[in-house]
């Protein structure tokens, strides 16, 4: 079936499409002067915002297509959330351009924002299976992240759609495991682990899908260690934004892998 092609607008243009006069509007330094690192600042954590929704776009796409076994579909998708990841690590760079005195230049005009309070990355955790209900206590209720992540701690994870996929393709995996509470962070299973080590010696396509997860979750932890390194560079001992802790905070996520079993099975080949 081909999809008809919409009739030439005549007043289309780049920046209309893309609502550029609207998108440049959106950078309001709060500071006086302003102080010149504000901008950076902005711009920085708002294309963070814009990787985020596009990955959780990826991610609702992909997690279907493996409940359904199109894996070379899914793997597609899996690479471009990849990519993307790769992307926001290396964001770190630029900020990280920012001196602590640049930064404290305009800190204070931050208030209680903090990035703690980003419930996309909220989204993108909950989706890859570290569901924390408690995150929902920092959203006034109704709010739209605490709408969007009440909606999201309810449904399936990536790790569910790949069980669901290595169900399809004839892999024999405990009951508990794929009819496991969703709601829950996903955890080990030792029955999981023994199909998954079937699967490295004998389904070359499955294996290829595990790495791949593997991938993703070792791409969020440099995440998170380099967004540990930038905020001990720029803020030392410091409490962080919005009265949090952190660097010592953010330093208790590091080193906890959302898919355990990929990890667990690696001592054993």
């Amino acid at each position: 079936m081909t999809t008809a092609r919409p009739e030439a607008s005549p007043s289309l243009t780049y920046s209309s499409y893309l609502r550029i006069e609207e998108l440049l509007d959106l950078q309001s330094p709060r500071s006086e002067g302003p102080e010149h690192d504000e901008m950076l600042f902005i711009v920085v954590h708002q294309v963070y915002e814009l990787w985020f929704k596009e990955m959780l776009h990826e991610l609702d796409y992909l997690c279907p297509r493996l409940r359904e076994n199109e894996l070379p579909t899914a793997l597609h998708k899996l690479k471009r959330v990849l990519t993307t990841l790769k992307v926001l690590v290396a964001q770190v760079d630029i900020i990280e351009t920012m001196t602590p005195l640049e930064f404290v230049s305009f800190r204070s005009y931050l208030e209680s924002a903090s990035g703690f309070q980003s419930y996309q990355f909220r989204e993108l955790e909950f989706v890859l299976g570290a569901k924390q209900p408690q995150a929902l206590d920092r959203y006034p209720e109704g709010s739209a992240g605490y709408q969007r992540l009440t909606a999201r701690l309810a449904q399936p994870t990536l790790w569910d759609a790949f069980l669901r996929c290595l169900e399809a393709r004839g892999h024999a995996l405990p009951r508990e495991a794929v009819e496991r509470d969703v709601q829950l962070p996903v955890g080990e299973s030792r029955g999981v682990q023994e199909v998954l080590l079937q699967i490295y010696r004998g389904d070359h396509q499955c294996a290829e899908l595990c790495e791949r997860l593997v991938d993703l979750d070792e791409g969020l932890q440099e995440w998170r260690y380099r967004h540990v390194k930038m905020v001990q560079r720029t803020l030392g001992a410091k409490m962080g934004t919005g009265n949090s802790s952190g660097a010592e905070y953010l330093k208790t996520t590091l080193f906890k892998p959302i898919f355990p079993d990929l990890w667990a099975i690696r001592a054993e080949f």
